[in-house]
């Protein structure tokens, strides 16, 4: 299966969604924004349900994702005071929140959905650091070529590995990590 994905797939795929589909998830962000003035906000589990939404649109190590998991009510003494103030009307954590998902919107709107890694793109990465350089040199040469044994050609090359590395390529591959 794993040189099967090498052989189908160029090496330079990139998915762009177009923009038509980027319309799904700003609406989507824009009623996350209009659940925050809900009378009964529950912070705890607006946070779960941005979360998940969020990671979908921007995968879990965006910075976004990171801001909105941070978000917490601060009950230090300092805080409890201040609010008690009448300078400070609105939420500071939904205020955050709200911000953030508009920059969030703003960069939906005018960048597009973040591009996906195709399984190839990563498998390259991960035969990279498995691969010794000639072997890689290799596999590339062989995939480039008009052979019809490319199958069998990098199936003997991939079967020198050791299978500790076979394992890792296959544990990354299948993790994303």
């Amino acid at each position: 299966m794993l040189i099967n994905i090498l052989l189908q797939v160029p090496k330079t795929v990139t998915c762009r969604k177009i923009m038509k589909m980027a319309q799904k998830e700003i609406q989507l962000l824009h009623n996350l924004v209009q659940k925050l003035d809900e009378k009964s906000f529950d912070l705890d589990a607006w946070k779960k349900q941005t979360l998940l939404f969020l990671t979908r649109i921007f995968g879990q190590q965006h910075t976004i994702v990171s801001l909105i998991n941070d978000l917490k009510y601060d009950y230090s003494s300092w805080n409890l005071r201040d609010a008690t103030g009448n300078e400070k009307s609105d939420d500071p954590v939904k205020m955050q929140a709200k911000e953030i998902l508009e920059a969030a919107i703003l960069e939906v709107e005018t960048l597009g959905l973040p591009e996906k890694e195709q399984s190839s793109e990563k498998l390259w990465e991960y035969l990279e650091e498995e691969l010794t350089g000639k072997q890689l040199k290799e596999i590339k040469s062989i995939l480039d070529s008009g052979d019809e044994n490319k199958l069998e050609r990098v199936e003997s090359i991939m079967g020198t590995l050791e299978k500790e590395n076979l394992a890792n390529i296959l544990s990354r591959l299948l993790t994303g990590v």
